[in-house]
């Protein structure tokens, strides 16, 4: 069969699947509930959200890897409910499809180098037992030797009066920074200016060529080197702009590692401070000052690259009034996976049932629940179903930075990734809601089904920037990340232990599939909850507005959505 037909085949089991499972509107249980609270008479049907899930999961699609033959087919499905709701294309030339070229970057395993100079001295590590390296997106062969600095955590912040760089010239050198951040920095706005990202984007602006991290007790502890091992063979991707370059890539950047807890101390043999010293001054919260090391490293490796393409999933559905059906509430969730683990175990499939064949089922039930009211809201409803978030939020990024409808417009995103759908939950949590004026239309919505609204539970985790929503705040737009809570309506659950069960067995793991537990009244209401904040936004007066004491609004609002002032 080509690869073709074996798509078109899966998408037709998929779709058979569902017409086998559909029914006329429905409760929780799948029974008609024509008392439904949601407005306009959009009703939500668990039977379509278990169809969706069922086939989306399913290991016929082989964990929905960006580029493979299942993901492929999972898009064909996305896009095949768009049309059946008359949701209109809104991807590439009048498709639903917004084809991606990606490139896929694989270390040579036999060819990674690194060695350690200071006066007489040469000590030449082994990979990966001393130290780990990234691919590069850019050469095939990279290599460079160069003096190294100290920088700290390596973090600017002008308006934290953060500069770990100050009296420190890295121009031509090789950076080395110790994982985590400055206790005085806000958790969200923290994740952000601590990224990896931004990191990087420091040290390319003060010209350094390469970029080495070494471990201290704190960081062993949460992320041990040893687990890092395991992700050896891990291919990295990118998406590819008009020019064929990496979107992520710094040509500037030459280099790059990781070095375990003992030999990270070889690099500071030479150095006004050892290592120890360092962490011994982290203790009270105190941040590591800069110094230069003294010494010299070479790093080399070869990489290989394959280019792909893999597909974001985009529909609208047309606003009523004639004038605000200009704007768009953006639902975005990522229809991506991992695919197949490399593993002699016998279950190798990551479904990814919860991550994200449930979001992705949640948001074609909204999709449809829009497309059957009567009067449809006044602003446009955008649904994209993104690819390769998994990689790094790069099929997001992409329409982000290459959307199909003017960015202008695009006046809220609600992002669904992950809801864990175990237990009958009695509160959700909206990440990012305090920063704008959605957390009015989140509690609007909440309220008007009996449920909570709590905050952040877990501010040292960095949620707010580690999905796709984060994306588009990078490009102005306030943006929410919606889960389900840590308290249950049921008093016999207890909550968070089984949504931290869930993270700790089975996350990014084979077990993310189809046999767990599944509780369809969470289902039933996270959807319900889901489609009323949009409904409230897509109605509302004025479109969400960036609260002027935010600093991600500060950082990227635009002049057509941020408050001018506190009290307006």
């Amino acid at each position: 069969m080509t690869r073709r037909l074996h798509i078109a085949a899966l998408g037709m089991m998929g779709a058979l699947l569902l017409t086998a499972c559909q029914s006329t509107q429905t409760d929780s249980n799948g029974e008609t509930n024509a008392n439904d609270p949601l407005p306009g008479q959009a009703l939500v049907n668990t039977n379509q959200i278990k169809a969706h899930l069922g086939y989306l999961a399913s290991d016929a699609l082989e964990g929905r890897l960006p580029g493979s033959t299942g993901h492929e087919a999972a898009s064909a499905y996305i896009a095949a409910e768009f049309a059946k709701y008359g949701l209109k294309p809104a991807g590439d030339n009048g498709t639903y499809m917004q084809r991606i070229t990606f490139r896929n970057a694989s270390l040579v395993q036999e060819s990674p180098t690194m060695s350690i100079f200071y006066g007489d001295t040469n000590i030449e590590l082994q990979y990966p037992k001393d130290f780990l390296t990234g691919k590069s997106m850019l050469e095939t062969k990279s290599d460079v030797t160069a003096d190294m600095v100290f920088v700290g955590y390596g973090v600017v912040s002008e308006e934290y009066g953060i500069d770990d760089y100050a009296g420190l010239d890295v121009e031509g050198k090789i950076v080395v920074s110790v994982p985590g951040r400055h206790t005085t920095l806000p958790n969200e706005e923290g994740a952000h200016i601590s990224s990896g990202a931004e990191r990087q984007r420091y040290a390319v602006e003060r010209g350094a060529v390469g970029m080495i991290t070494v471990q201290t007790p704190k960081s062993e502890e949460n992320r041990p080197y040893s687990r890092s091992l395991n992700y050896i063979h891990a291919v990295s991707m990118d998406w590819l702009d008009d020019k064929g370059t990496a979107s992520k890539a710094s040509p500037q950047l030459k280099g790059s590692a990781l070095l375990n807890i003992e030999t990270s101390k070889l690099l500071f043999a030479n150095a006004p401070m050892t290592l120890e010293q360092v962490w011994a001054s982290m203790k009270d919260g105190s941040s590591p000052k800069g110094f230069d090391l003294n010494a010299a490293v070479r790093l080399s490796k070869e990489t290989e690259h394959k280019d792909i393409t893999s597909p974001n999933v985009v529909g609208i559905i047309k606003g009523s009034d004639p004038i605000l059906q200009n704007e768009y509430i953006l639902y975005s969730a990522h229809s991506d996976h991992l695919g197949i683990s490399k593993s002699v175990e016998k279950d190798r499939i990551n479904n990814g049932a919860m991550d994200n064949a449930g979001g992705t089922a949640i948001m074609l039930e909204t999709a449809r629940m829009f497309a059957s009211l009567a009067e449809k809201p006044k602003r446009s409803i955008l649904f994209v179903a993104v690819t390769a978030e998994e990689k790094g939020l790069l099929g997001s990024d992409y329409y982000a930075q290459q959307p199909t409808v003017p960015l202008a417009q695009i006046v809220a995103n609600v992002n669904l990734d992950m809801p864990i759908l175990t237990f009958d939950f009695a509160d959700v949590i909206a990440f990012g809601a305090e920063h704008s004026t959605m957390k009015k239309y989140v509690g609007q919505a909440t309220a008007k089904h009996g449920i909570a609204l709590s905050d952040d539970p877990w501010p040292e985790m960095n949620l707010f920037t580690r999905s796709d929503h984060y994306s588009f705040v990078k490009q102005g737009i306030p943006s929410i990340f919606l889960v389900t809570g840590i308290t249950s309506n049921d008093p016999k659950d207890d909550a968070e232990n089984m949504l931290m069960n869930f993270l700790k067995t089975h996350y990014h793991s084979p077990s993310d599939d189809l046999f767990q537990p599944f509780n369809w009244t969470a289902a039933f209401n996270f959807t319900q909850v889901n489609f009323s904040i949009g409904y409230e936004m897509a109605n509302a007066a004025e479109r969400p507005m960036w609260n002027a004491d935010s600093f991600f609004g500060q950082t990227f609002g635009k002049s057509y959505n941020l408050v001018k002032s506190v009290t307006e």
